[in-house]
């Protein structure tokens, strides 16, 4: 059956206390509506259509998108008024409704709650809460079937006492929706439109509302502030640890570890506290990760070790190769196998080749470094004019004496070497030695400069 998705996401977040709209606060270092839009896209739906109000504008900009479609709430009428919005725009067999301030929805839970929904009957997710204060109340009769929803400023003490509380998260019979919307009523406490009087609708014109349940009520939790945003962040990284380790990699404290992207791990993967993944990373067998290391769009092949505290983005790490403690790698930083960049060095769009060591206070940028060729400490690549980049090239074997300023575009042969304290303004010839400093002076009886007293 075909299927529309409708996200609201035009509340304005007061609670927040903050000029960005609710939804774009992140989880994960993504907006929850971009959660949540990431969620919907893996349902398949032949539309998606995000309603928007507070904020609508950067909402628009953040998260614009050739499959999405944006509809203004222009005055924040409740939850009915807000997918009548969309209506015009629904033309699919099923309707599922999400919010965009519920960013842990799993899309088996979702899957589960669409296979309910028929021609005759929609289908409702529900929560069993210890404490379902602010949660609309789900009224079944004797039998256990549901007959409406009874919003909590709306409930009697009696209703009150139910603890299974809707989520808001909705299914229905595409054809049926354009007529229930129509009939809504603002009579009520908040003087909205709700969209859970549907489910009354619905049970008086003989339909069975189905209800379906998360594993996790995490899933269904909402972000109205900073407190609640942080619980759930701290939930999410749960839930990213336990699938890591389930699939084989050492986390050796869980609750020291912070996922803000994709990661793919293979077998045997070490990783030891307050390490942050971002964006897309690549993890092969055999990887180890130390402490307090920040890792983003990178590929860290088999064998690879990052030693603590280092920093890298847009990096690719070869079999066996190293870098830190203190190595920053930035976008273009590639390494080969076995290559090894010690502490406080950095790389920039710059390739060792395998074997090659650059081990002390580097700097290399827009550089290319053969196999086994070894980088003093000290030493930089001076790859940038004020206006223009150039790019230094090593051969295989090369050794480059520590303090040594290599002034691209230069280019050093296999084998050759520079003298410590050098500066390379010319190609080095392969096999060759090249000194470049001032000539050393020694002078006899030399007085030292005294503090002149005042």
């Amino acid at each position: 059956m075909s299927l529309d998705i409708v996200i609201l996401a035009a509340g304005q977040g007061t609670r927040m206390r903050s000029a960005l709209p609710k939804v774009l606060h992140p989880v994960a270092g993504k907006s929850m509506l971009g959660h949540v839009i990431d969620t919907a896209r893996k349902l398949d739906p032949q539309s998606i259509h995000v309603v928007i109000g507070h904020g609508a504008e950067t909402v628009r900009e953040r998260l614009a998108a050739d499959d999405l479609g944006f509809v203004l709430q222009a005055e924040q009428l409740g939850t009915g008024h807000a997918v009548a919005q969309a209506l015009p725009q629904l033309s699919a067999e099923r309707v599922l409704i999400l919010y965009g301030d519920v960013p842990l929805i799993e899309v088996e839970t979702l899957q589960r709650l669409l296979e309910k929904v028929k021609d005759e009957q929609l289908a409702l997710l529900t929560v069993d809460l210890i404490d379902p204060t602010g949660y609309g109340r789900i009224v079944r009769d004797a039998a256990g079937v549901v007959k409406a929803i009874v919003e909590h400023k709306d409930a009697t003490p009696e209703q009150r006492a139910i603890c299974e509380g809707n989520t808001g998260i909705l299914a229905v019979p595409g054809k049926r929706l354009a007529d229930w919307l129509g009939r809504l009523s603002n009579n009520n406490a908040q003087g909205e439109y709700y969209l859970t009087d549907v489910i009354a609708m619905a049970v008086a014109d003989g339909l069975v509302v189905a209800t379906e349940q998360p594993h996790d009520a995490m899933e269904v939790q909402g972000a109205n502030d900073r407190i609640q945003l942080a619980e759930l962040e701290r939930h999410y990284q749960k839930r990213a640890s336990r699938r890591l380790m389930a699939q084989g990699v050492t986390l050796l404290d869980p609750a020291r570890f912070d996922l803000r992207g994709e990661v793919t791990v293979g077998r045997d993967v070490l990783i030891d506290v307050n390490v942050i993944l971002e964006g897309r990373v690549v993890i092969e067998d055999g990887v180890q990760i130390g402490p307090h290391c920040v890792i983003k769009d990178c590929t860290l092949r088999r064998g690879a070790v990052v030693k603590a505290s280092s920093h890298l983005e847009g990096a690719e790490l070869g079999e066996g190769a190293d870098c830190g403690p203190f190595a920053r790698l930035r976008p273009g930083a590639v390494l080969g196998a076995k290559a090894h960049v010690g502490n406080f060095v950095e790389l920039k769009n710059a390739v060792l080749g395998e074997g090659a060591k650059a081990g002390h206070l580097t700097y290399l940028g827009d550089a290319e470094i053969g196999a086994r060729t070894n980088v003093g400490a000290g030493t930089i690549t001076c790859n940038y004019d004020g206006a223009n980049k150039f790019r230094t090239v090593m051969g295989e074997d090369v050794f480059i004496g520590s303090n040594s300023s290599l002034v691209a575009p230069v280019t050093l042969g296999d084998g050759a070497t520079t003298g410590a304290g050098s500066t390379i303004t010319q190609d080095v010839p392969a096999n060759s030695l090249a000194v470049g400093r001032g000539k050393q002076r020694n002078i006899e009886g030399w007085k030292r400069p005294v503090k002149i007293k005042k």
